[in-house]
């Protein structure tokens, strides 16, 4: 079978994009590369931005979120390749002298651990706490990394246990950066950017780039800041165009010379299981193994951009999708790459009409109501308004659809209060992303 036979053709795959843009809703902007043995393509539907009337194309630029850790991972291994790290280094070798790395069984977290998500750092560090959730990695400090990893318990063996962690990748770029005494920027652009003329991917961007720079949206489709990390750089903060990312998987695929092609290879290898089926995890890569096909892939996600990056190694052919939208893009990657991967089906947002109510109702929702352990949903009514905050996010309104049923604008979610026959609010419901998450009510005098 011929490559040309297994991709979508442009119009079927510009289909795809109307329908999810146009009919669905679920994003302003997609951009989609291809590339095989017989070259590159772009399709391209929407807009930079919902006030905006430039097109999005190959040479737009989005924030791509996680696929920055298949950038950090490679910096790792040409590090290794040229000499001055090993992949068994242990990570308290390079952090300055007071800061104390988690051990556990007389075990030392190596860089593969944190390569591979197998080191036992949690997801985030647990003095984690933004002070604006809209741009919750800007204010992160390394003092608060340093402080966080002499004080944490490892919970279970180094290399046990896959766990996706930002905080893990975060800080290999950040040992990266003491190792080389280059910051997180010019590593990538001295190691694989300039190598491979990636000249649109970076973090600091151009006036000129900045021209090009797409918006990105909630699920709601409104604007939203773009994302910093100032600190955890390793795990999310590089920004690129289509035409950029298609010139990485080119040398991924060695459809391109480079003098990168060789090193790349070395970050294809299995390196640890992940506990889902048919899923291991490389330096960087997650390798999806179903329908008799291996995907080398990632996927990133911002406050307001949805990225995949992926490639099938056997039948040398690679897709990029990059969405100026908080809603998910991975399926329209997986069936591009693999069409036995069904697209997803959405329906648009329900447009939502506030209503009048009596301010009088809210007293009785006013309220401290747990979500899930450590995280609580707190209920407020000021100035005759009744508003909502979540533990380490930031207070938004709720509007009344009914007198028990209420929603945000921020996002697409809902809360309803429930009453019992008595009339007392024993508890609310969240609907969120397809899910109904019912909080009891916690009893003001006995919780403490």
């Amino acid at each position: 079978m011929t490559t040309a036979q297994t991709i979508l053709a442009d119009s079927e795959i510009e289909a795809i994009l109307q329908q999810r843009i146009d009919q669905e809703k679920q994003s302003v902007g997609i951009v989609v590369g291809v590339i095989d043995e017989s070259g590159n393509r772009i399709i391209a539907q929407g807009k930079r931005d919902q006030t905006d009337s430039y097109s999005v194309d190959g040479n737009t630029l989005f924030e791509i979120g996680s696929i920055t850790k298949v950038f950090t991972t490679l910096v790792l291994a040409n590090l290794v390749e040229q000499g001055p790290l090993n992949l068994s280094d242990r990570i308290s070798t390079l952090l300055p002298g007071p800061v104390k790395a988690p051990t556990r069984n007389g075990q030392e977290i190596s860089l593969l651990d944190l390569a591979t998500h197998t080191s036992g750092l949690p997801h985030l560090p647990d003095n984690f706490a933004p002070a604006d959730m809209s741009n919750p990695y800007v204010d992160y400090s390394v003092d608060q990394l340093y402080g966080f990893l002499s004080n944490f318990q490892l919970p279970r063996d180094i290399g046990s246990q896959y766990e996706y962690s930002n905080l893990g990748t975060g800080l290999l770029g950040h040992l990266l950066s003491l190792k080389t005494g280059l910051d997180y920027e010019t590593l990538v652009k001295t190691q694989i950017t300039q190598p491979l003329q990636m000249h649109d991917t970076g973090i600091e961007l151009t006036t000129e780039q900045q021209a090009r720079f797409a918006t990105g949206h909630n699920t709601l489709a409104q604007p939203v800041p773009y994302w910093d990390f100032p600190t955890l750089a390793g795990a999310g903060a590089l920004r690129s165009t289509a035409n950029d990312l298609l010139k990485f998987l080119g040398a991924n695929l060695q459809l391109v010379s480079s003098p990168l092609n060789q090193i790349l290879q070395t970050t294809h290898i299995v390196q640890a299981q992940t506990g889902t089926s048919g899923m291991a995890i490389a330096l960087g890569w997650h390798l999806l193994n179903h329908h008799e096909t291996e995907i080398s892939f990632h996927d990133g996600g911002t406050g307001g951009f949805r990225s995949f990056l992926g490639f099938v190694k056997q039948k040398r052919f690679g897709v990029v999708v990059i969405s100026n939208s908080e809603h998910d893009v991975n399926d329209i990657g997986l069936h591009l790459l693999e069409p036995r991967y069904p697209l997803a089906k959405h329906h648009p947002p329900r447009q939502r009409q506030a209503i009048p109510v009596d301010p009088n109702l809210f007293d009785a929702y006013v309220g401290r109501y747990e979500l899930a352990p450590d995280f609580i949903l707190t209920i407020t009514k000021e100035h005759d308004r009744l508003y909502a905050q979540a533990t380490g996010q930031s207070q938004v309104e709720l509007f009344a659809e009914t007198e028990t049923q209420f929603f945000i604008t921020e996002v697409d979610a809902q809360i309803t209060f429930v009453r019992d026959p008595q009339g007392h609010v024993k508890h609310l419901i969240l609907h969120q992303a397809g899910q109904d998450i019912t909080a009891p009510k916690l009893n003001q005098d006995t919780e403490l």
